[in-house]
């Protein structure tokens, strides 16, 4: 089965400094009937004012990822870390037994645009850790790059679960197809432009999500930008 969820169903919030549209639950929103799927519990589509950003906060028990699109995103943490990370990078952040973090837009005067992806772990208490990686679009052109998940295959980050999280770039002819494991679900999010998926017409913002299909196909992007989760 496929189920579509479309950008504009999603949750919005507005302050001002911060536009940000959450595909599950998150705040102030809630939806009963998009509270997680599987271990994926937040995609917040981030867009950060000039100057602006998330003072120092707390996290546990949480993996988060977070994946630019455009601008640049500074980050802190009490890890002792700090970095710029900007399209292409993909930052890794065990939460774990506790963490402090801000995440900063550096530019006085562009928006800073990005997927802010919280991962349920399979195991609390750990002790917190950072990671980043750069996947330049060579290697996502025209097919599914593997950029996230439980053993580091293929030099992506490591998360606390059994999950693999991939980021594709798709335009003109370009296509690829997922085979989707026996047993397993995905989720796919659009993260720019437009592409078919398995026959649905989906844009930036849209997601569909899969039980009990066997692959995913992608075709006839317009520069499209696509995230596939492949998880329990």
């Amino acid at each position: 089965m496929i189920t579509l969820r479309k950008a504009h169903e999603r949750g919005h919030a507005n302050h001002g400094w911060l536009d940000s549209w959450h595909s599950f639950s998150f705040a102030g929103y809630h939806d009963p009937a998009h509270v997680h799927f599987g271990a994926l519990r937040v995609i917040n589509d981030d867009r950060i004012a000039p100057g602006m950003g998330f003072g120092t906060h707390a996290h546990r028990d949480m993996e988060i990822i977070s994946y630019v699109l455009d601008g640049e995103l500074a980050h802190k943490d009490s890890m002792g870390n700090g970095s710029t990370i900007k399209p292409g990078s993909v930052q890794r952040m065990s939460a774990g037994s506790g963490v402090q973090h801000s995440e900063f837009n550096p530019s006085a005067a562009s928006e800073a645009h990005f997927l802010q992806i919280w991962i349920m772990p399979n195991a609390t208490g750990v002790a917190p850790s950072y990671e980043e990686t750069y996947f330049g679009d060579d290697e996502k052109r025209g097919r599914l790059r593997l950029i996230a998940s439980a053993d580091g295959a293929d030099g992506s980050v490591t998360i606390h679960q059994d999950l693999r999280l991939y980021a594709g770039l798709f335009d003109g002819d370009e296509s690829a197809h997922q085979p989707i494991p026996a047993g397993r679900q995905a989720y796919v999010h659009i993260a720019r432009g437009s592409i078919e998926v398995n026959g649905f017409a989906l844009e930036a913002g849209d997601a569909a999500m899969f039980t009990d299909e066997a692959k995913i196909t992608f075709k006839h992007g317009q520069h499209a930008e696509v995230l596939v989760f492949d998880l329990a």
